[in-house]
């Protein structure tokens, strides 16, 4: 690494022979090293010079470690600054002292060297990857190539019909409602890309409905356009207020209203595909793959995967498959609870924890175990106060080519399901383990089963079961199983699968779709 690419690390310790410790450890890691005795020497270290990472005691003299980080962050040109506390300190109130104060993790002394400077790898690591996607979340509420939903609101029905008419000739998708009430309620399962509102209504008027929507975490990054046959500039003042995003006068007529509709939609789709661009070039230059291109082939099995991100940007799914040897085969299916890509940087973060619990148990366990694997990583994300924060699903699978047994464990995850051929036979296998980094002791227990010829078993994440249809209704688990017990499921399970939920959700899909089957050859 050259020196101009070297990262630059900020150590504050009270105590000199830490502090040389530490500059000596990362200074062999090729990393230029900072030292401050005390957080005035700290902040001064901080207005002079680039700083990658703090590395921070907590207990200091005049201001300690908790306060320092709290004014670091305060400063918008720190705010993204990875922030590490190195302390004896490691009680449950401390932990949470570290979140509240804006700290990303938390290391107790007397410390294992090793482990810091892999901490120190992988927080750098990470906030590259934030810093390269965090600042663009604006973008995750534009559009794809499927039609613009769009909800319009007016009290009016006349209203209502004439503007839905007149942007479905568009080629807009249009549901319209006559008070603010429905349109709460609509928009929850119609998912609108644009609302249009008029002002004036009865009971809760158009501002209110605004103000409703600007609290609500699904719909305030929802285009908003007033349509109100007021023109006045305290009234058009009032909208933008508001954060409102066009302003049009009912006696322009439909015509207006769908170029202003338009004129929005082919901003932000431009917007758009160059964050989404950047976003993909980004990840292919940090390696930073999350699901691989294809499933593996594997003696004795057929196993396909479909993966479809939300609307095309990166999201918080993550696959993974491990060869452990010519006999067993590691599969694994992670899912970060939260839409969109925002969830991407923390599901990035889930599988660099996943592959290196993976390798650490298979150089040291002898049997082969989804619960032993699942219990690693339990003991790392526990230790990091970010991470742990962010609920995770995860399934892991070891199947066989010689005996066709299955073990399976899984944290918080949606239950797996297996279709038995002879004779035909559902059957899901739930886990009791806890969700990752919920509980130091994670209650990881394997569950085994002999798998026979034509059996296939479902791995998935719950981007398909709650899909709904345009009526509002999810695929749900029942649909599923309908799916799974037809006869052209066997001979074609991931193609039948897929049709069968593209032909009910219209490939309107509400978060990231991840699918695994894994078939049983003619033995």
């Amino acid at each position: 690494m050259k020196d101009a690419e070297k990262k630059s690390i900020l150590v504050i310790d009270d105590d000199l022979t830490i502090r040389k410790l530490i500059t000596h450890h990362l200074k062999l890691n090729n990393y230029n090293s900072f030292e401050a005795k005390n957080a005035k020497e700290a902040f001064q270290i901080l207005s002079k010079s680039h700083i990658d990472l703090v590395l921070s005691d907590v207990t200091m003299d005049e201001m300690d470690g908790f306060e320092f980080c709290e004014k670091v962050r305060s400063n918008e040109k720190h705010r993204f600054l990875p922030f590490v506390f190195v302390t004896a300190k490691n009680t449950l109130e401390d932990k949470f002292k570290a979140i509240e104060s804006g700290g990303d993790d938390i290391i107790t002394k007397p410390f294992d060297i090793k482990e810091l400077i892999l901490k120190v790898q992988a927080l750098l690591k990470r906030t590259e990857i934030y810093r390269t996607y965090g600042l663009k979340k604006s973008i995750q509420s534009t559009f794809t190539e499927r039609k613009t939903r769009i909800l319009f609101v007016d009290d009016d029905p006349t209203i209502t019909k004439l503007f839905k008419y007149n942007l479905e000739s568009a080629g807009f998708e249009c549901t319209a409602v006559n008070s603010v009430d429905e349109a709460i309620r609509t928009a929850k399962v119609f998912h609108p890309d644009i609302i249009i509102s008029d002002i004036m209504m009865p009971g809760t008027d158009g501002y209110q409905f605004r103000k409703k929507v600007l609290v609500d975490d699904e719909l305030k990054s929802v285009p908003f356009i007033f349509l109100t046959a007021k023109a006045t500039d305290e009234d058009i003042l009032e909208g933008y207020d508001l954060g409102i995003t066009d302003y049009v006068v009912k006696t322009a007529g439909p015509k207006i209203v769908i170029a202003k509709v338009s004129a929005i939609i082919k901003s932000l789709k431009s917007e758009r595909n160059k964050a989404i661009s950047e976003l993909h070039q980004a990840a292919a230059s940090l390696g930073a793959k999350v699901v691989p291109d294809k499933a593996p082939t594997f003696e004795g099995y057929e196993i396909k995967q479909w993966h479809i991100p939300y609307r095309g940007i990166p999201g918080g799914d993550f696959i993974d498959y491990y060869k452990v040897d010519d006999d067993n085969l590691l599969i694994i299916l992670g899912d970060v609870m939260g839409k969109k890509w925002g969830a991407w940087y923390f599901a990035f973060a889930y599988a660099g924890y996943i592959r290196s619990s993976v390798r650490g148990t298979l150089q040291s366990v002898d049997v082969h175990s989804p619960a032993e694997i699942l219990k690693r990583v339990n003991d790392a994300v526990y230790q990091d106060s970010k991470i742990s924060e962010v609920f995770v699903a995860i399934s892991v699978i070891m199947i066989n080519n010689k005996t066709f047994e299955i073990k399976y464990c899984g944290a918080g995850d949606t239950p797996i399901m297996i279709r038995e051929s002879q004779p035909t036979k559902i059957t899901k296998l739930s886990s009791e383990g806890l969700l990752i980094g919920f509980s130091k002791k994670g209650e990881y227990s394997d569950i085994s089963l002999k798998l026979k010829s034509g059996d296939v078993v479902l791995m998935l994440t719950d981007g398909i079961i709650e899909s709904r249809n345009k009526d509002g209704k999810q695929f749900g688990e029942n649909k599923l199983e309908d799916v799974l017990r037809s006869e052209e499921f066997c001979n074609n399970p991931m193609e039948k699968l897929k049709e069968e939920f593209i032909r009910y959700t219209n490939q309107n899909f509400e978060d990231d779709i991840s699918l695994i089957t894994i078939k049983v050859k003619d033995q």
